[in-house]
């Protein structure tokens, strides 16, 4: 790849539209498939793929956004520890306003405690060194994709022998959500677009399980338009020829293997929790990263007392719901009135990746709302009009 223009050219976009079309007439049903990552639903929803898709294609947003599944309990776990005194807690700027049971970090800060947004795990480094006076707490969050980074910071705080800074660890695995999700009687799904980014870091082979165990197709996908175009033709042409296997759409980042320094760092620095509890997915086994004894002096749940309580979720707000791909964002009756991204009750209204922000930020709301696969349309085999795809 040269340039991004590649990826987002309408002519090749709307050639890949007819042979989708093509296999949904020799399917002759409805297809339900799960964009696992965040990323991928505002892709979607950006560039409008959904609504130029032929009818029998509904897609399923899932769990990948870590700052959505992230549970109220944790939050206010996060919010005590920043309350503390002389600790300075630095947090990506996607967590601020995501609301605990009583307040939010962005809150918090408002009525004095020092927090801190950064870019990366390493800013939060730096802020130890310039204040050897004070204790600096990083707001760990995130899947596989951002785990590396968190690892070798902590790496690096040891061997500067740096001991006012610690992490509050809240990284969580993806193969054990998926096979939460793909437990769950409520919800069938066809096939799976797998996340890029964070098979940048496993690799594609976790994935067997799902055709070996569940018979479900999966394509690793990237996230321009044309990838997400070409993973869904990938994984109808598999449902066309009864296959279930794991592909690779995105093999100029993704290697089977995956990423083998960044694994061993993990490995190195983490220890797989007995449990972890996902924001609508409750307890799921072995499915949260913690940090390892090796490394306790960095770990903020040590240095801390912290509540440590399971909070329930706002009656009114439907993300563990939506979460799990059993309702829309349209589907829960404060999206867009009460819940809004300056007032949000859930934590899918807050993150650049959730999917109640995407439907909201892209105003497609009318238009998706209105769609059915209940009933087969007529798919033609014309050529379609064009996609709207820009280098914007």
């Amino acid at each position: 790849m040269k340039y991004v223009d590649e990826f987002r050219e309408p002519e090749k976009a709307e050639a890949i539209l007819r042979e989708i079309a093509k296999l949904c007439n020799q399917l002759e049903k409805p297809i339900k498939i799960m964009e696992v990552c965040g990323g991928h639903t505002h892709s979607i929803f950006k560039y409008g793929i959904e609504e130029i898709l032929p009818q029998t294609i509904e897609l399923i947003h899932g769990p990948g956004c870590p700052v959505c599944v992230m549970p109220k309990g944790r939050l206010d776990d996060a919010i005590a520890i920043s309350q503390n005194h002389n600790v300075i807690f630095a947090t990506f700027g996607d967590a601020m306003r995501v609301p605990g049971s009583k307040t939010s970090l962005l809150q918090a800060r408002a009525q004095g405690a020092d927090i801190r947004m950064v870019y990366s795990p390493l800013d939060s480094l730096q802020i130890a060194r310039d204040n050897p006076d004070k204790e600096v707490v990083f707001f760990a969050l995130g899947f596989e994709t951002t785990a590396p980074s968190t690892a070798f910071t902590i790496l690096q705080a040891a061997a500067e022998k740096i001991h006012n800074f610690s992490m509050f660890s809240n990284h969580v695995l993806v193969i054990p959500a998926l096979k939460a999700l793909l437990d769950n009687p409520d919800l069938q799904l066809d096939g799976f677009v797998g996340p890029g980014h964070v098979s940048m870091v496993i690799g594609s082979d976790p994935y067997q399980f799902i055709s070996q165990q569940y018979n479900k197709p999966i394509v690793v996908s990237g996230f321009e338009p044309l990838d997400i175009l070409q993973s869904i033709w990938m994984l109808l042409q598999q449902l066309v020829e009864n296959r279930c296997e794991v592909e690779n759409q995105y093999n100029r980042i993704v290697q089977k293997s995956g990423n083998t320094v960044a694994l061993q760092a993990i490995n190195k620095v983490f220890a797989v929790r007995d449990s972890f509890d996902w924001r609508g997915l409750g307890d799921i086994p072995y499915s949260g990263l913690k940090i390892q004894p090796e490394y306790a002096q960095f770990d903020a749940e040590l240095k801390f007392i912290i509540p440590n309580l399971k909070v329930a979720d706002h009656k009114a707000c439907k993300c563990g719901e939506i979460l799990k791909g059993v309702l829309k964002p349209w589907e829960c009756k404060v999206f867009g009135t009460a819940c809004t991204p300056e007032t949000p009750i859930g934590t899918c209204m807050v993150s650049s990746e959730g999917a109640c922000a995407a439907y909201y930020k892209y105003g497609r709301l009318s238009t998706i709302a209105k769609r059915t696969i209940t009933q087969k349309p007529k798919i033609t085999q014309e050529p379609l009009p064009a996609c709207g795809f820009s280098s914007d």
